[in-house]
């Protein structure tokens, strides 16, 4: 059996890191073809010297490294790896706006990409479909919401589905009061009590606007309409989506809050393949399973990215852009948590009208709502 080449995009991240101890297990079936790292220069070297890719590409090297002579250097060099003769799979896992390049890139050269980089959807839904359909490139997801979903679905058409409810932790704060929130600190934000994830996207789970990602990324990958997307709170994490279609019928995908398994489906859909990795499920240990309203006026950024959603044009993209540079401002100390919904809603207001009908014009918006945010603190 001929091994299918792998590029991991983001491969010193956390998905990446899992994604690599999954083709480790299952050598016999992949090989790594290309990873990339975005600056994490010793630890990238290390799994290249571990698992010896074809190609090694890193975004932003630093004055002491020397990968400038040993490697692909700068952006490009996810564009690179992505459509490198011998890459079948591109395992997508690069954090924020910087990972749309490559899913297009890769989706036009006719290549499976496992999407982990949701803002890749979020900012470009329409172009990132239209790339596959003009290059035969085929979109699989990582997220394990997403992944639920597609193995619910299990290829039934999206006409026959009533509804998707993603399931959303609630994050370190679902018990917090609004004036609590105000004060929440650095420290409180990053403490995730189920999933160990970065740290931006560990603060996107307590500001919940990583569900507002997800519910854009489920529109674009299952085709149905935001008024048929919801979201509750399910704090076990074990439960990680529904699906009801037109008879009543609901089913559900449950599992160990582990990525080891939605990573490996992505990269064997639709086929699934014995592995050791993700620890036996056990009904009794994991209950019980607990679900909540979502409280959406103490955390305002799930609405806020719902609506740029449904607005469409730009919108998403401005979502997307403003949320991550308010995320940065909080990771810098600059902003307060509360800050981040606030910032969100005031790009949104100055240009979620914006136009999105190409890349062009949704870069143009990503900078425009970079800038607002910037300018606002």
């Amino acid at each position: 059996m001929s091994r299918r080449g792998v590029a991991i995009l983001g491969s010193t991240g956390s998905i990446g890191t899992t994604a690599l101890r999954v083709l480790e297990r299952q050598r016999e079936r992949f090989r790594v073809a290309a990873l990339t790292a975005f600056s994490n220069s010793a630890l990238l070297a290390e799994q290249a010297e571990r698992f010896a890719p074809d190609f090694v590409g890193l975004v932003r090297p630093g004055a002491a490294d020397d990968a400038r002579e040993r490697w692909g250097c700068g952006e490009r060099c996810l564009v690179e790896a992505a459509t490198r003769d011998g890459v079948e799979i591109v395992l997508n896992a690069v954090v924020g706006a910087a990972g749309l390049d490559a899913t297009l890139a890769a989706l036009e050269h006719g290549r499976r990409v496992a999407l982990a980089n949701k803002e890749s959807l979020v900012m470009g839904g329409d172009l990132v479909r239209a790339a596959a359909r003009r290059g035969g490139g085929e979109l699989v997801p990582v997220d394990s919401e997403h992944s639920a979903i597609l193995q619910c679905i299990a290829g039934r058409p999206a006409m026959e589905v009533r509804r998707l409810v993603l399931t959303a932790s609630g994050g370190p704060f679902r018990r917090w009061t609004r004036e609590q929130l105000e004060r929440a600190t650095l420290a409180d934000a990053l403490q995730h009590p189920t999933w160990q994830m970065g740290r931006k996207i560990t603060v996107d789970s307590a500001t919940l606007a990583n569900k507002a990602l997800e519910v854009i990324e489920a529109h674009f990958l299952f085709d149905v309409p935001y008024d048929r997307i919801e979201v509750v709170v399910h704090p076990q994490s074990v439960v990680h989506s529904f699906v009801e279609f037109i008879d009543g019928s609901v089913l559900a995908q449950l599992g160990v809050p582990s990525m080891e398994l939605p990573v490996l489906y992505a990269l064997t859909f639709p086929d699934r393949v014995s592995d050791t990795g993700v620890p036996p499920f056990d009904p009794v240990e994991l209950s019980p399973l607990t679900f909540e309203t979502v409280r959406r006026d103490d955390f305002p950024a799930l609405s806020l990215g719902v609506q740029a959603g449904r607005a469409g044009g730009a919108a998403p993209a401005v979502f997307n852009a403003a949320n991550e540079a308010a995320v940065a401002l909080f990771l810098d100390g600059v902003i307060a948590f509360g800050d981040i919904p606030r910032a969100i809603e005031s790009a949104l207001a100055r240009h979620g009208g914006t136009d999105g009908g190409s890349r062009e014009a949704i870069l143009s918006a990503d900078a425009l709502a970079r800038r607002h945010v910037q300018e606002l603190f």
